[in-house]
């Protein structure tokens, strides 16, 4: 009976052992899983453009969204822009901090639809890059992308003449428990 109980309680231990793993390894392993596919609208990344350019015109719309109760304002210079399939494109999305404070913020992004996210690709982007903006100051962030001319070989994808680039700015909050500068005291 000894052993057996030991057995079930090795068991035991190696499943839960495994399981904190795996809660560990599943944020890397989906966001690879998203990279490689496109899922859920998951842009590539790369530093060069294609030489190849399509006469294929895609227009992408840009979008810009805040999360309720963030006082930035975040919008696109502009609503979209038309590209040949290949082609580099840049544009700019303009951030406000309408407070009297300074706002640490992150932004998230995805594109739509789904199915163009496997040919968006960016090789300049501020997406996942926490920022603090300083009260009443506009900032001008470049976004550089353009779409693989693969897409032309996707009959999935022969639809696919707008696609929709969108950012969201969500409030960094601050730690718990940590201790700010301003509150620090050299008194021991």
């Amino acid at each position: 009976m000894k052993a057996s109980a030991r057995l079930t309680t090795i068991l035991v231990a190696g499943a839960s052992l495994s399981m904190l793993g795996l809660t560990f390894a599943a944020e890397p392993l989906y966001s690879t899983f998203c990279r490689m596919t496109g899922f859920g609208g998951t842009t590539q990344r790369s530093i060069e453009a294609p030489t190849k350019v399509l006469d294929r015109m895609v227009r992408v719309r840009l979008d810009a969204n805040v999360e309720p109760g963030v006082a930035l304002k975040f919008k696109p210079e502009q609503e979209f822009i038309d590209l040949k399939v290949g082609q580099k494109g840049m544009v700019l999305y303009d951030v406000t901090n309408t407070s009297d404070k300074p706002i640490t913020a992150i932004p998230t992004y995805n594109v739509a639809p789904d199915k163009a996210g496997l040919y968006f690709t960016k090789m300049q982007c501020f997406c996942f890059n926490e920022k603090t903006f300083a009260p009443g100051v506009t900032e001008k962030l470049p976004v550089i992308f353009f779409v693989k001319p693969e897409i032309a070989d996707d009959k999935k994808a022969d639809d696919v003449d707008v696609i929709t680039l969108s950012y969201t700015y969500f409030r960094v909050p601050e730690p718990k428990g940590s201790a700010r500068l301003e509150d620090a005291s050299a008194v021991y």
